[in-house]
């Protein structure tokens, strides 16, 4: 793949054979965060585990310290006597089949979505839609809860949910580069204390094989793995 300038030059400032402590790791994304919008720091994190067997699945959510810097917009699927609670709580768009059928019409204006148990056989019906683009609410990222408020409010505070791709790798935002080392390093600490305790009992050898950070335009800088105690 052929890269851009600013990609190449800020390339030259990592050192690809190093595997750097956090702080160290962060403070090169931030210099290397070039582009002219404020750029999404990601973490990266390869697991030493089989997304194809059921009890090696990880999967959760984790309220970062100080957010992910996104405004977010949730969408609250639950009945009336909830809807108001919801609203008071923060959320962009609340009902029920009424949003089902603007999802099937093409709508897709929201980031999180949050449903009570008793309209999941509702919200069954947009499995389609939204399980490829990973909005399915789920019991274990708590998108699927009764306490619909705490939900909502817990998705504007920075709630993430992280989850293995096919390839055993976690992909998720920590912050903006803005958010400077402190803040970033916090939100980071948070997240992979989550993942480390939702390690499988069936995961054998080195759970965590390899971890990096990047931001969005910017060259990948790696961490060092058993930093992490797995």
């Amino acid at each position: 793949m052929k890269h851009g300038k600013k990609y190449v030059d800020s390339a030259k400032l990592i050192d690809r054979s190093a595997l750097y402590d956090t702080a160290d790791a962060l403070d090169l994304v931030i210099k290397t965060a070039k582009a002219k919008f404020d750029e999404t720091v990601e973490v990266h994190i390869k697991l030493g585990v089989d997304s194809r067997h059921a009890d090696q699945q990880v999967r959760g959510a984790v309220v970062l310290p100080h957010g992910t810097g996104k405004q977010v917009r949730v969408l609250a699927f639950c009945k009336e006597d909830k809807q108001a609670a919801a609203t008071e709580a923060g959320a962009d768009y609340v009902g029920a089949d009424d949003l089902v059928a603007k999802i099937q019409g093409g709508w897709m204006e929201f980031d999180v979505v949050i449903a009570t148990p008793d309209m999941m056989g509702l919200v069954g019906r947009l499995g389609k839609v939204l399980g490829p683009r990973g909005l399915m609410p789920s019991p274990k990222a708590g998108t699927v809860t009764p306490d619909v408020a705490r939900a909502v409010s817990e998705a504007k505070a920075g709630k993430i949910e992280y989850r293995l791709d096919k390839t055993n790798i976690i992909h998720c935002p920590i912050g903006k580069a803005s958010f400077g080392v402190e803040k970033l390093s916090e939100n980071f600490a948070t997240l992979m204390d989550a993942v480390v305790r939702a390690k499988p009992a069936a995961a054998k050898g080195q759970y965590i094989r390899s971890c990096a950070v990047s931001s969005t335009m910017g060259p990948g800088v790696r961490l060092n793995p058993t930093k992490f105690g797995a």
